[in-house]
C-alpha cells in the first residue's frame, strides 16, 4: 500500500487542520519529536502515539518543531488536556549530530532528504524547556533513547563533562525510561482521573525529582539504594564509576531496587522497571494500525533514509543479553528478551507483502541481536538470584536456553509466502553462540541447522558480523568472546558457500580506541585481518555515549568492577593513530 491508498486521517494529526479532520476540538496529549513522523513500529514516537490512541485518547505529533523562530510550532496546537510528551527521537541527538571526532555530521537519517539541522543539540532539554516556559501549568513527560540513557548522572562526551540527570536540566515533570508503553498507559489513566502529576511517584519505569523538603516514603515491597550524589561524582571519578556498577547490576536483575541520587537541593528517584513484557503485551504494541509510511507532508521533501532501511523489515523481539561494554541496548531495552508471537510476526509480513513498493524482499527479520528470539533462562528462579550483565560472557550461562529452532521455523514460514522472494537477516548475529560447541549441544539447539539456514537462504551477498577486535585483552574489556570463534565461523561460512556454489562475503565490524586498546593491539588487528584476506570497511572509532561501561572507563579511567586503572586513547592524535591501522592497504 502507498500514501494514495490512505486518507490523511489514517495518520495521527500534525496540524490544527488535521486535528479538525479527525473531528476533535481538543487534544489530550501532544508529542514533540526530533524525528520526522513515520507511522511505523520502528519509530518510538509513532508507537507511543498509537498506544495513546488505542487507550481512547486524542493525540497529535509535532515532528521536528522549529526552535529558532517565534516558536509557532510549539503553539500551533495549543495546550493538551493531560500532558506534553517529548522525545529527541530514535537516537541521542548528540550521537545523531556529531562523529567520534566531534565533527558536525552533514546529514540526518531521520529527516526527509537526509538533511541536517532540523533538530537542536540536546533536543529533549531544548523542547522541554520551551514547553515549560510557554505552558508552566501543563505536565511535560520526557522519554525515548536520549532521556532514558541520561536518566542519572552521566558523562557527556561532547561537552566533556559530567551532567546531572536530564530531568534536572530539562525541568520536565516525569522521565519514562526504556520502552515506555506500560508506563505511559498508567500515566494517561491517572492524569485522566485528575490525579496531580506530583503524585505520580509509584509508577514503575519512571524517574522524578523531589525537593529536599519532601521525605522519600519507604515502600515495604521496594528496597531503595542511595547512589553517590551528583556533587560527589564531580569531586571524585571513583564515585561515578562505583555508581555505574550499582546501576548496571540493578538494571540486570529481575527484582531490582529503587535508586535515589541527590542533585543539588533535589533528590532524583528512579523506580524499578516493569516486569518483562508478555508475548500478548508486545504483540499488542506491534499490532496497532500503523500505515507503515511517512506522513504525506514529506512527499516533496525527499526520502527519509532511516525509513528506507526498515520499511520492509520486521522486528521479532526486544532486549539483548549480550551485555557488551560499549552498547546501550540492555540499559534501554533491558537484558531479558521479549519475543513476539509467530502469528503477530506473520501478520506483519503479510501486511508488507501487500505494500505497492514491495518487490519480494524482506530487508531484515531481526532484533537488537538477530538470534536471541524466544531465548531465556530455563529455570527462572535461578535468574531471580542473578545480576550478571551478560548471559553469554565470559561464557554462556548453563541456565540459558539458546535453542534456535523457533527462529528457524519463523525464517522458513516467512520464506514460504508466495510474494516473498527472499527474507534477509541484516541485524547482527552472535556467531559465538553457534560455534565451538559439543556435537550433542549443536544438534539439541539446532546451531548447525541455523548456520546453514542463515548462510544459504538469508544473506544478501554480504553477511555482517561483529567480532569488534582481535586482541583477547581488548575483547575481555568489551565483554566479547575470543577472536578464535570468528576464525571458526569463517571456516564454516566459506565451506557452506563453496558447497552451495554461493559467492557471498563475510563483513566483520571492528572498533578502535576502545578502553584497554593500545597501538600494539591495533597492529595485531591489522596483521590478523590482513592474514584472513580482509580489506576492512565496516569500522568505527569508539564514541563514548551515556550509560555504557566503556564510557564510564573512558571518563573515569577506572573499571567500575575492579576500580583498577584502564588505559584509553583520548586525544585526537591518539585516536587517529589507532584508526589508521584499519586501512593498512591505503597509502
Amino acid at each position: 500500500m502507498q500514501n494514495s491508498d490512505y486518507e490523511i486521517t489514517d495518520w495521527l494529526p500534525t496540524t490544527k487542520k488535521e486535528v479538525e479532520k479527525h473531528g476533535w476540538d481538543e487534544l489530550d496529549v501532544i508529542i514533540f519529536s526530533g524525528d520526522a513522523y513515520v507511522d511505523h513500529p520502528s519509530f518510538g514516537h509513532a508507537v507511543i502515539a498509537r498506544i495513546i490512541e488505542n487507550e481512547g485518547f486524542r493525540v497529535a505529533i509535532v515532528p521536528q518543531p522549529n526552535w529558532k523562530d517565534d516558536l509557532r510550532d510549539f503553539k500551533k496546537l495549543g495546550k493538551p488536556r493531560l500532558f506534553f510528551g517529548v522525545t529527541a527521537g530514535c537516537m541521542d541527538s548528540m550521537v545523531n549530530h556529531y562523529t567520534a571526532n566531534k565533527r558536525l555530521r552533514s546529514n540526518d537519517a531521520y529527516t526527509p532528504g537526509g538533511k541536517a539541522g532540523f533538530r537542536p543539540d540536546y533536543a529533549t532539554v531544548v523542547y522541554s524547556k520551551i514547553l515549560k516556559k510557554l505552558y508552566p501549568d501543563v505536565p511535560v513527560i520526557i522519554g525515548g533513547v536520549e532521556a532514558s540513557l541520561r536518566r542519572v548522572t552521566h558523562y557527556d562526551y561532547w561537552s566533556d563533562k559530567l551532567k546531572p540527570s536530564i530531568l534536572y536540566e530539562s525541568q520536565a515533570d516525569i522521565l519514562v525510561y526504556g520502552m515506555g508503553e506500560m508506563a505511559i498507559k498508567q500515566i494517561l489513566h491517572l492524569l485522566d482521573k485528575n490525579i496531580p502529576v506530583s503524585s505520580l511517584n509509584t509508577i514503575p519505569q519512571t524517574a522524578f525529582l523531589l525537593s529536599e523538603k519532601i521525605i522519600i516514603t519507604k515502600n515495604k515491597n521496594r528496597e531503595t539504594f542511595e547512589l553517590a550524589s551528583h556533587e560527589d561524582c564531580l569531586k571524585d571519578k571513583k564515585n561515578f564509576a562505583t555508581n555505574f556498577k550499582i546501576i548496571e547490576q540493578e538494571s540486570n536483575k529481575i527484582h531490582p531496587k529503587r535508586l535515589i541520587q541527590k542533585t543539588g537541593k533535589q533528590t532524583l528517584v528512579i523506580n524499578p522497571p516493569f516486569t518483562v513484557m508478555t508475548e500478548k503485551e508486545i504483540d499488542a504494541s506491534f499490532d496497532l494500525p500503523f500505515t507503515r509510511l511517512p506522513h504525506p507532508k514529506y512527499k516533496k521533501r525527499g526520502v527519509i533514509p532511516a525509513y528506507e532501511m526498515i520499511r520492509h523489515s520486521v522486528n521479532l523481539h526486544r532486549g539483548c543479553f549480550g551485555g557488551c561494554s560499549f552498547c546501550t541496548i540492555s540499559a534501554h531495552q533491558g537484558k531479558f528478551i521479549t519475543s513476539r508471537s509467530e502469528k503477530s510476526i506473520l501478520n506483519e509480513v503479510d501486511k508488507i507483502t501487500r505494500m505497492q513498493d514491495f518487490k519480494g524482499y524482506i530487508s531484515d527479520l531481526g532484533g537488537p541481536t538477530a538470534n536471541m528470539y524466544k531465548m531465556k533462562g530455563a529455570d527462572i528462579s535461578i535468574c531471580e538470584k542473578c545480576k550478571r550483565s551478560s548471559c553469554i560472557f565470559p561464557d554462556i550461562c548453563k541456565n540459558l536456553n539458546t535453542n534456535h529452532k523457533s527462529l528457524i521455523d519463523i525464517y522458513r514460514k516467512v520464506a514460504s509466502f508466495p510474494k516473498v522472494k527472499k527474507a534477509f537477516i541484516s541485524s547482527g548475529v552472535r556467531y559465538d553462540m553457534l560455534v565451538g560447541k559439543l556435537e550433542h549441544d549443536s544438534r539439541k539447539n539446532s546451531y548447525d541447522e541455523y548456520i546453514k539456514q542463515l548462510i544459504v537462504h538469508h544473506v544478501s551477498g554480504r553477511l555482517k558480523v561483529a567480532p569488534e577486535h582481535t586482541s583477547d585483552k581488548v575483547l575481555k574489556q568489551m565483554r566479547k568472546t575470543s577472536f578464535k570463534y570468528f576464525y571458526e565461523f569463517k571456516k564454516i561460512f566459506d565451506r557452506i558457500n563453496q558447497k552451495n556454489k554461493l559467492n557471498q562475503q563475510l563483513v566483520p565490524y571492528f572498533i578502535s580506541s576502545h578502553p584497554a586498546c593500545t597501538l600494539e593491539d591495533m597492529a595485531e588487528l591489522a596483521a590478523e585481518t590482513k592474514k584472513l584476506g580482509f580489506k576492512l570497511e565496516q569500522v568505527q572509532d569508539f564514541t563514548p555515549t551515556p550509560m555504557t561501561l566503556s564510557t564510564v572507563i573512558y571518563y573515569s579511567g577506572y573499571d567500575p568492577y575492579t576500580l583498577k586503572p584502564v588505559y584509553t586513547a583520548k586525544t585526537k592524535k591518539q585516536k587517529l593513530e589507532q584508526q589508521r591501522f584499519f586501512f593498512w592497504y591505503k597509502k
